[in-house]
């Protein structure tokens, strides 16, 4: 598996803008490491972006998905990527105002009792894997366009 991403591959894997994940480095919501001018982003922060846009996309301000992104990794003592692979499945569940986390689906029946709204899951081993397949699909695409120019010099 793929485990540096260039700004380009961080877009095109989860549908940021540049200029989101520019500002998001400036405001240090996700800062990734520096090769010259080239921002270079590990797993664990490609992870955290894809999550990331999926709030944002439920409607949570960047100020709160700051405070769900470092309560998960200060909860697990591990980065946000490091907790998803640990375990088959977590979720993120809301009603559109507070936000919790889904380990077992016992735990789900429990916080649905008191729940007068349907809650948004966000399944994050999804998310994952979601990227996981994208990284793979553009190896295949790469690898196939190579071979077809050999092919074509043979003939």
């Amino acid at each position: 598996m793929q485990q540096e991403f260039t700004s380009n591959e961080v877009m095109v894997l989860t549908g940021i803008t540049a200029r989101q994940l520019q500002w998001w480095d400036e405001r240090e919501i996700v800062v990734p490491e520096r090769h010259g001018h080239r921002r270079i982003y590990t797993w664990e922060k490609l992870v955290t972006v894809a999550v990331i846009c999926q709030l944002r996309h439920r409607g949570f301000s960047l100020q709160r998905v700051r405070k769900v992104i470092r309560f998960l990794q200060q909860e697990f003592g591990t980065s946000l990527a490091a907790t998803v692979a640990a375990v088959s499945e977590y979720h993120l569940l809301t009603e559109g105002t507070h936000l919790y986390l889904r380990t077992s689906a016992r735990e789900v029946v429990d916080l649905l009792k008191n729940a007068r709204q349907p809650m948004f899951d966000i399944c994050l081993s999804d998310e994952v894997r979601r990227v996981k397949a994208e990284i793979q699909a553009r190896k295949k695409n790469a690898a196939s366009e190579q071979v077809r120019p050999r092919r074509a010099q043979r003939a």
